[in-house]
């Protein structure tokens, strides 16, 4: 991915991870809270198989709309 379109994504991230704060879930792995910016970039890397900087260009439509389910999906 195109260092602007990394940066561009990263921002997304960031804003998503804190609309996500407080809105995870427990889990006994995390006893102090869960890091809702982790979380999203470690789905974004479940889902595509690498990480956010490594993405295809083409696909950075793609991934905003999944932030967007993370969003509104905070399991």
């Amino acid at each position: 991915m195109h260092k602007e379109n990394s940066s561009k994504l990263w921002k997304i991230i960031v804003a998503a991870g804190d609309y996500l704060k407080d809105k995870l879930p427990d889990h006994p792995n995390h006893p102090r809270g869960r890091n809702p910016y982790a979380h999203v970039a470690s789905c974004i890397k479940s889902k595509f198989n690498k990480s956010y900087k490594d993405i295809e260009d083409e696909k950075i439509d793609e991934v905003i709309e999944y932030i967007e389910y993370l969003k509104k999906n905070p399991n």
